[in-house]
């Protein structure tokens, strides 16, 4: 079982993404995932529109999209949904950008880092009460080093992961790199 684009049987699946009906005889997306109900390993499908899909998970779409035979309806809507949304998402950690806000704190000295100002996103464990996720960390670039090789890693290795992930504009990464 994979993720897979079926016609919808009846009326009375949900889109896990925007939440309302997907009616019978459209197109939609299957999820594959764990079925929290069955034996351990049984799987299950979480269903979504195509478009929903395509703005929400692009990458499984376009894969499940490959292997479908039959004929989408507005495919060239939904590649410019997908193309949108890999173009949106953000770049794997650790990355720099510029602070949209400034409620961020850094992660090592505890300042908040300004609006606008550069930062570096590292990834970081949530504690949520009941479990723990992962989320994004904010430094201040002056800070950066220190704080992660204090965390078991390198200068080196952050400022290549860094110069692969970052989407600033040349002169904004010769200011972060003058700083880290």
């Amino acid at each position: 079982m994979a993720h897979t684009i079926e016609v919808a049987k009846s009326g009375r699946a949900g889109c896990r993404t925007c939440r309302n009906p997907i009616a019978k005889g459209e197109l939609r997306f299957g999820e594959e995932s764990a079925n929290a109900f069955g034996e351990p390993g049984d799987m299950s499908y979480r269903w979504h529109h195509l478009k929903c899909a395509a703005s929400k998970l692009p990458d499984e779409l376009k894969a499940a999209l490959a292997t479908f035979e039959g004929d989408v309806p507005d495919r060239e809507e939904l590649d410019t949904l997908m193309a949108e949304a890999v173009a949106n998402k953000p770049p794997p950690f650790p990355y720099a950008d510029r602070a949209p806000t400034g409620r961020a704190r850094c992660q090592a000295c505890g300042e908040a880092v300004a609006k606008g100002a550069l930062r570096v996103a590292i990834e970081r464990e949530l504690d949520r009460g009941m479990g723990a996720t992962k989320g994004a960390g904010y430094l201040h670039p002056a800070c950066a080093a220190a704080y992660v090789e204090e965390q078991g890693g390198t200068h080196e290795k952050l400022t290549t992961e860094l110069r692969a992930n970052t989407r600033l504009p040349a002169e904004d990464l010769a200011a972060l790199f003058s700083e880290v």
